[in-house]
């Protein structure tokens, strides 16, 4: 898979633009502020209808403009597919081959990319929620069914909570149950597919770890202490176990939306003990493990889209990852030219300069 061209009208700094990329490496150069990451972060929406920038979505609109477009043509296996969206202070509407798409769900799997840059070192340094939110973007780009279970769960769990702040304890326990027996079977859903993705997940980001960080070995493992196998049932109980607890803090405190994935690299838990260099390394491992995951499930890669990513990792590392990206298209922004990537790569220049592109 691949994108072929991007088309940017009023997005971010950009007024007019269109970009046409190789299949290859596609290597956006220009200094800090003009662009780069905003180009980035176009061919992520196109992929999954959300940024991964923090912010609400009419804030990519520039200034003075009532809207912004952006069309994104990507060939895969399947064909050809484009993907538009428009931007306004009121709404975002995404279109597919033309065709407007009232799920912003139905847009997931139709183009797959792999996102990278130096603020996903969050994913190893900081809350659970990073490591969740990697989890739910990566499962429901494969799966929509994922996506639309995570929709019902948070429904759910919001009502679960609110019910729990009732001033009305009678009130409470009488519904409940109700609630919890909801919560339980969606909850399921999500356990059991996060479980499946991280089994396949695990064996390639462990062999990525190992190749880039010359022999260093990685531990990767889903954390849901409140569930041991055994059902909704089994679920049902560990919510009724954990009410008392719930009703003195107002939420609900087990469930998939406490999930955490361990991390672990030569025994040692690497949030803790790892240097920066080592949680850098573990953070690109499961994007890697990501995109075999992808490769696996589809029978190709999706997008690679390296933000500023490879200034961060010293030159032994950066030429191991570099000799790993054959076949894949690879997106890089950058300050300067990465002198280890040369025309055999099928390597495209585009310098970035005020929303320009040349």
């Amino acid at each position: 898979m691949y994108i072929k061209s991007l088309t940017l009208n009023n997005f971010r700094n950009y007024e007019n633009e269109k970009i046409t990329f190789s299949s290859g490496i596609n290597m956006l150069v220009g200094n800090n502020a003009q662009g780069k990451t905003n180009c980035a972060e176009a061919i992520f929406y196109l992929c999954t209808g959300y940024s991964p920038r923090a912010g609400r979505d009419k804030q990519v609109i520039k200034n003075g403009c009532e809207k912004a477009e952006i069309v994104g043509v990507a060939e895969s296996l399947y064909g050809e597919v484009e993907v538009k969206i428009i931007f306004t202070s009121k709404k975002k509407e995404v279109f597919l081959n033309g065709v407007p798409l009232d799920k912003i769900g139905e847009l997931m799997g139709n183009i797959n990319s792999v996102f990278f840059n130096p603020q996903d070192l969050k994913l190893i340094q900081q809350s659970p929620e990073d490591r969740r939110r990697f989890l739910d973007l990566a499962i429901s780009q494969m799966d929509k069914s994922y996506f639309y279970a995570l929709q019902r769960y948070r429904r759910i769990l919001e009502q679960r909570n609110a019910l729990l702040k009732h001033p009305d304890r009678e009130v409470i326990f009488e519904t409940l149950s109700l609630w919890d027996k909801e919560l339980a079977t969606v909850a399921l859903k999500i356990i059991n597919k996060r479980q499946e993705f991280m089994q396949k997940l695990a064996p390639h980001a462990i062999d990525a770890h190992a190749f880039i960080s010359g022999g260093e070995k990685l531990e990767l493992s889903l954390e849901t202490p409140y569930y041991l196998g055994g059902g909704v049932e089994e679920l049902i109980a560990s919510y009724a176990e954990k009410t008392e607890k719930d009703l003195v803090l107002g939420y609900t405190t087990v469930g998939p939306h406490r999930d955490d994935i361990k991390i672990k690299v030569n025994g040692e838990d690497v949030r803790v003990y790892g240097s920066q260099g080592q949680q850098r390394t573990c953070a690109l491992s499961l994007k890697l493990g990501e995109l075999e995951t992808f490769k696996n499930a589809f029978n190709e890669y999706p997008v690679l889209i390296l933000d500023d990513a490879l200034s961060e990792l010293d030159k032994n590392r950066r030429n191991r990852l570099i000799d790993r990206l054959s076949g894949i298209q690879t997106i890089i922004t950058t300050t300067e030219f990465i002198s280890e990537f040369t025309p055999s790569n099928n390597l495209k220049i585009l310098t970035v300069n005020s929303g320009k592109i040349e």
